[in-house]
């Protein structure tokens, strides 16, 4: 037992030879996809218009364990295993008796962990004879790690990255650039759908629903392109399964085991990365905790309903039965860019459905002051999105202290904030606004969903 560690490293053997697919495991499976043409189940010859065939084999398997192909996981050496750290200087400010671990992401190029299923996906695009990726991007993590990823493996890239953060974070942008995407601001007049977006609204912040669709039908359009995501599908969510993988051979290495676990969730592959592996052991009985945590602007999960969505807003994605807010919602401008998507991953809106995992949601003022306390006593500056995940850790480490009682606290630090520092200049200035969702926009966007006869 070697509880008093403060830094637990994997050697280069330990990474993953397998991404573990949950879906093998879960006892009610997410419900098929429909076509938005159709309107009836989604074959795989549909999508293989913006998808490789592979990357759609891996969607819709039910086998337990995937093969990583091994340049790919010789790609994870530059950075993989991560580590996984004690938060001493954190359990000690807040005088708690918790136990608080985290993974940290953020120590690759790109600085978060979305660089763990962008090398994946541009290395089947490049199989499958593709020249160019579109995509959308958020805060510009995804799109960060996109385009790394195939300024890699020789592919161009063109990345929507959603208005608000395309002018909230511009150096973003320029990383995206250095690694030679094109960055252009969605909605845009590139496209038929971000024409029509701003035919309604010259003046949109965009969304990555918005963005999503530009992507998609820029994939469509060209036959050399295809489309990449980032999150929410199932591919995506189980390339991120390395995390979790790792954190559980890092507690196995000084015989801790969590009593909750805390990640950030918008579309779910955060969330799914670092949850998904412990979640075999809850279906087989284990009494864990694992708490998706996501912003009062945007509260998918918490204030969502179950229903089939389309997966953007001009309804050229595949229908997903997900929780949603509706595809014609468009959050407020928070800088938790990351986490402003209408829905949430088909397999995390069915385990939240079922009961397996739980979620909470917090406005950004109490998210940045967690975050700034994190990084007074931890000494890494978290991204808005990971912080969402340490303001609950927090939260969960106090009232151990309240209650007096013991407990392992595991949390995912998906990324650092280090392009973000115009959000903490706001933060200080006490110029930043909590966001509750706005429930009459809801309700109407709700009102659009799509009717599937199950």
């Amino acid at each position: 037992m070697r509880r008093d560690v403060v830094k637990v490293n994997l050697p280069d053997s330990e990474i993953p030879r397998q991404w573990y697919n949950i879906i093998a495991d879960m006892p009610v499976k997410p419900s098929p996809y429909y076509s938005p043409v159709t309107g009836k189940v989604v074959v795989p010859e549909e999508m293989e218009a913006i998808f490789p065939r592979e990357l759609l084999v891996q969607e819709m398997s039910t086998d337990r364990f995937i093969d990583i192909p091994e340049e790919v996981r010789e790609l994870y050496r530059q950075w993989r295993p991560t580590p996984l750290f004690r938060a001493r200087g954190l359990e000690k400010l807040l005088d708690t008796p918790a136990r608080i671990y985290y993974k940290y992401e953020g120590t690759n190029a790109t600085g978060s962990h979305k660089l763990n299923t962008a090398l994946a996906q541009a290395y089947y695009n490049k199989k499958a004879g593709i020249r160019r990726l579109s995509t959308e991007t958020g805060a510009g993590q995804w799109g960060s790690a996109l385009s790394m990823a195939c300024s890699h493996f020789g592919l161009d890239c063109t990345v929507y990255m959603v208005k608000v953060s395309y002018e909230q974070k511009p150096y973003r942008r320029s990383f995206m650039r250095t690694m030679g995407a094109r960055v252009i601001a969605s909605p845009s007049n590139l496209t038929a759908s971000g024409r029509a977006i701003l035919e309604k609204d010259p003046d949109s912040t965009g969304s990555l629903g918005i963005a999503i669709s530009e992507a998609v039908e820029d994939a469509a359009t060209h036959s050399d392109t295809n489309y990449s995501l980032g999150s929410v599908l199932n591919h995506v969510c189980l390339h991120q399964t390395v995390i979790g993988l790792e954190a559980k051979k890092q507690l196995e290495m000084i015989d801790e085991y969590p009593d909750v676990i805390f990640a950030c969730c918008g579309g779910g592959s955060n969330f799914a990365g670092l949850v998904f592996p412990f979640l075999m052991d809850k279906f087989k009985g284990s009494k864990l905790r694992a708490v998706a945590v996501e912003p009062t602007a945007c509260p998918t999960l918490t204030k969502g309903v179950f229903a089939y969505d389309y997966g953007d807003t001009a309804k050229v994605a595949p229908i997903v039965k997900m929780y949603t807010l509706g595809h014609d919602f468009v959050p407020a401008g928070i800088h938790a860019g990351g986490l402003r998507y209408h829905g949430a991953s088909a397999i995390v809106s069915q385990l939240y459905h079922d009961g397996f995992i739980d979620a909470v949601a917090y406005g950004q003022k109490s998210v940045f002051e967690a975050a700034v306390t994190f990084a007074r006593a931890e000494g890494i500056i978290p991204a808005p999105e990971s912080s969402h995940a340490i303001r609950a850790a927090i939260d969960e480490a106090v009232r151990a202290k309240e209650e007096g009682r013991e407990r392992v606290i595991l949390f995912n630090l998906s990324g650092h904030g280090y392009f973000d520092m115009s959000a903490y200049d706001l933060y200080f200035e006490d110029r930043l606004e909590d966001v509750e969702y706005r429930e009459e926009a809801v309700m109407k966007s709700i009102q659009a969903l799509p009717k599937i006869a199950e």
